[in-house]
């Protein structure tokens, strides 16, 4: 059991027979009365987002994921295929948990599966990964008066903005935690 007051972005938890992931987290003290504690978090079975508050001194039954290497196949209907890389296993998981990593996601993309028991719950992507561009707007140098960028439209369909030199057929590497541009490559 883990105390409320120690949940954090990222944690992950047990309650309500639900695995939860912490989205959002704030520490609320009135000027009378107990702290709250206030969270947004994701079901990572059914991809739900909600919002819990607790009363300072609650707990939550904390729990352990493994990582497993796994590599992304294909997407079908609502679910994501993988393949562990040991054991050549294809692990299946609900697309709804995984939506906001979907434009990430190209075939053969290696990224790390969290499992509780044998139930894949989770992924996690490398911190950075390559893409090239199929669709660049045109940047003109004179639109802005501080640094000339423009939307492009990567392989995958992620949309980043990058600076103007950057053309249709570059390859660019992007931070994954954050879905900036970081470098051509």
């Amino acid at each position: 059991m883990v105390d409320v007051n120690q949940l954090r972005k990222g944690v992950t938890y047990e309650h309500d027979n639900n695995i939860w992931r912490v989205l959002e987290y704030s520490h609320v003290k009135p000027g009378r009365g107990k702290a709250t504690i206030r969270t947004k978090v994701r079901n990572l079975r059914t991809g739900s987002t909600v919002e819990h508050t607790f009363n300072s001194g609650e707990r939550v039954q904390d729990i352990r994921l493994d990582n497993r290497n796994v590599q992304f196949l294909y997407e079908e209907d609502s679910l994501v295929y993988f393949m562990d890389m040991e054991t050549y296993e294809q692990p299946v998981i609900n697309r709804d948990v995984v939506e906001e990593v979907m434009p990430y996601l190209k075939e053969g993309t290696e990224l790390q599966l969290k499992m509780y028991g044998e139930e894949p719950i989770d992924v996690e992507l490398p911190v950075t990964m390559d893409f090239e561009v199929v669709e660049a707007e045109v940047a003109v140098r004179g639109d802005t008066s501080g640094a000339v960028t423009k939307a492009v439209k990567c392989e995958t369909g992620l949309v980043v903005t990058v600076p103007a030199f950057v053309n249709v057929g570059t390859v660019i590497r992007v931070d994954t935690r954050t879905g900036e541009y970081m470098t051509r490559v």
